[in-house]
């Protein structure tokens, strides 16, 4: 990683960790999200353990979109997205760095909190790990794909309901593997591999899709 992309990660990394506690937040309503659901459900043991995956898939979701409306609205507020526009600076660069310091301070918690959440699902450390690896690969794209949404509506002072009526419906696709290879490995109705790898790819394609468009539509709100 080139020096100015460092400095531009520790940047954002600092700024996530100072200003709004996006990790602690994110935790917190992925907390409550997880603790919520089970009394929806009922006391059934067995049916919260089946459905177990796809709550923590739906809260880390809802969890990465808390902060995603900030990832440009702020730089664009203070003037430093201006800057980087004129810097000459490659932008799709400088949004796959912001993406991937947004996921270190965002989703990698929710990642790491996974495994404990799981024990209010009765989750066994089988379905614990399946889960967890899911939402290691998967949560990038969601931070990747959260910032086409983010970047469409920079320019709106209020467009969190947009954002999130933009990304959930192409996040769907990250949802369903997501889930599909953690149920793969609890009951076993095809091969793990198969829905993991396609998650890899969805991750993959994110990765080049994502910066790309972000970078195309930043361009038209800075004009």
């Amino acid at each position: 990683m080139n020096g100015w992309a460092m400095t531009l990660f520790r940047r954002d990394i600092s700024l996530s960790v100072r200003i709004g506690g996006s990790a602690l937040v994110g935790v917190l309503f992925f907390l409550a999200v997880v603790t919520v659901i089970p009394f929806g459900v009922g006391p059934d043991l067995n049916l919260l353990a089946r459905i177990g995956p796809a709550i923590l898939w739906i809260g880390a979701l809802l969890a990465t979109l808390l902060g995603l409306d900030r990832l440009f609205q702020a730089d664009r507020e203070d003037g430093t997205l201006d800057l980087m526009l004129m810097a000459g600076r490659p932008l799709e660069v400088v949004v796959l760095v912001k993406c991937l310091a947004h996921w270190v301070a965002t989703g990698l918690p929710l990642v790491v909190a996974a495994p404990l959440l799981g024990i209010f699902l009765n989750l066994d450390p089988v379905s614990m790990a399946a889960v967890t690896a899911t939402l290691l690969v998967g949560t990038p794209a969601l931070t990747l794909i959260g910032a086409i949404g983010a970047s469409l509506t920079v320019s709106l002072r209020r467009g969190g309901l947009l954002l999130a009526v933009l990304v959930i419906p192409l996040a769907i696709p990250v949802m369903i593997f997501g889930v599909s290879s953690a149920d793969a490995a609890i009951h076993d109705p095809m091969p793990f591999m198969t829905p993991f790898l396609i998650l890899c790819a969805l991750t993959l394609i994110s990765a080049v899709i994502g910066p790309v468009a972000s970078a195309i539509a930043l361009r038209f709100a800075g004009d």
